[in-house]
């Protein structure tokens, strides 16, 4: 049997908007999506990042169906399933499963969209190198801003700095301008009013957010993940996770609802046993692209309008994703692949074992680390100065501290996570992400949570 084209759907290209449906033909083409084993051992991946990947993707590959209907048969994307048993598979990459079906289906071409991921690219050319076939990368239309357009803006300038960035796409996608194209309230960026700590009562009670129990098709993952991957940090008894994109938008709405007004002051504080404060945690469905960033940005931007939330809490979220993450992608495409190579402070250590099982003495690092392994997340601040912090004033090896990175958080796609820890965490770039090494003693822990007192 022949078909015209195989078209690879990766683990974080789970947007039903993707370019990848644009020409697709169910009656010519196939689908393909992979559960890869390389995917889970390149870094030692947590259990939960394992299953939530695995959770989302099989749910995707049902929504293609439905998205389909009648035109479409089960065949029509080709799912290839870990099983408990490895000698049940295919091979361990992409590249291996994508021989058989090259052997059986003869395609034309292989299509998939940007990955997000280097390495993945690069698999992927050199296996369509070796089988003579030809490879088509379609543009990511999940973004704001084009990788040209980023390398566009980028290549007249000595040093690139993110809120620049940020206000030319303020302006470009008119968001938060006022009609004489002026920022809305005056200021750019209300990122000083974005710093407040708690008092000693703590944090103001908040809305639970919506509960995800495990369905079929998630407690199927669980199962394998623990028989599979026993070996891998973490632990699967929290899964309480977004993996639809009806439920990413649950989630998106308690946010704006219920948190987006505190998450401005508070977004920097921290406090002992709370691991999520008024964050979103949108990071994992919006980089595996289960909700648009676009949607996001709407969403605060109408709660400021109805005079739900104020203008630092709708600019201190809105900067971070039409800014923040835009710039980090643009950054990691127009530096690579060199950037991945960089170290200038020459930091060459491992990390201490901790990081890996939080057994320590040290109250910011066993409590950050134990949301971290019950929820694969702890939030940018514990990210970057405490973990980070603490990685940098020992010397950890800053692509070593990527690739932890990697292993152990849910929203960490190669494209988002590098220039983050490399670059913004450790300082390994020399300057190009961050202005300055966020290196520090613990006096900002100390102001900004309550970890110090009995430590």
């Amino acid at each position: 049997m022949t078909v015209r084209n195989l078209c690879l759907i990766l683990g974080d290209q789970l947007n039903i908007t993707s370019a990848i449906f644009s020409d697709f033909d169910p009656t010519l083409d196939k689908f393909v999506m992979i559960e890869a084993v390389e995917e889970c051992e390149h870094v030692w991946s947590q259990k939960l990042r394992i299953a939530a990947f695995f959770s989302a993707m099989r749910h995707f590959r049902d929504a293609i169906l439905h998205k389909l209907k009648s035109s479409a048969s089960d065949h029509t994307v080709l799912y290839h399933e870990l099983t408990e048993n490895p000698k049940s598979d295919l091979g361990s990459t992409h590249a291996d499963v994508l021989k058989k079906y090259n052997k059986q289906y003869k395609p034309q071409k292989l299509i998939v969209v940007k990955p997000g991921d280097l390495r993945i690219e690069q698999q992927l050319t050199q296996f369509c190198h070796e089988h003579k076939l030809e490879l088509q990368i379609l543009p990511d239309n999940h973004f704001y801003s084009s990788i040209e357009d980023f390398q566009n803006y980028a290549q007249d300038k000595k040093t690139l700095v993110m809120e620049f960035f940020y206000r030319l796409m303020r302006k470009k996608h008119n968001i938060l301008i006022d009609k004489a194209g002026k920022p809305v309230g005056g200021n750019w960026n209300y990122d000083h009013d974005n710093r407040e700590s708690f008092t000693k009562s703590g944090p103001h009670a908040i809305t639970p957010p919506p509960i995800f129990k495990p369905d079929k098709i998630t407690k199927e993952v669980i199962k394998l993940v623990n028989a599979r991957f026993d070996t891998h940090p973490g632990n699967l008894d929290h899964f309480n996770l977004p993996v639809t994109s009806a439920q990413a938008q649950l989630q998106l709405d308690w946010f704006v609802t219920h948190a987006l007004e505190n998450f401005g002051p508070f977004e920097d504080a921290m406090w002992l046993n709370e691991p999520f404060l008024y964050h979103s945690r949108l990071s994992f469905p919006l980089n595996i692209k289960l909700l648009d960033p676009r949607d996001c940005v709407q969403a605060a931007l109408k709660a400021y309008n109805d005079q739900q939330v104020s203008l630092p809490s709708c600019e201190g979220f809105i900067r971070q994703i039409l800014g923040w993450r835009e710039f980090i992608r643009g950054i990691y495409w127009w530096t690579m692949p060199g950037y991945q190579h960089k170290n200038v402070l020459q930091a060459t250590r491992e990390l201490p074992s901790f990081f890996w099982d939080g057994n320590t003495d040290m109250t910011c690092i066993k409590d950050s680390m134990q949301h971290l392994l019950n929820h694969g997340y702890t939030h940018h601040i514990q990210r970057l100065m405490v973990l980070g912090n603490l990685a940098q004033l020992i010397g950890v090896h800053p692509y070593k501290f990527h690739e932890w990175h990697m292993a152990m958080y849910l929203d960490a796609i190669d494209w988002v996570s590098l220039p983050n820890t490399l670059g913004m965490s450790q300082y390994g770039d020399g300057g190009i992400v961050g202005t300055k090494p966020y290196c520090s003693t613990g006096n900002y822990i100390s102001k900004m949570s309550n970890f110090c007192k009995n430590c």
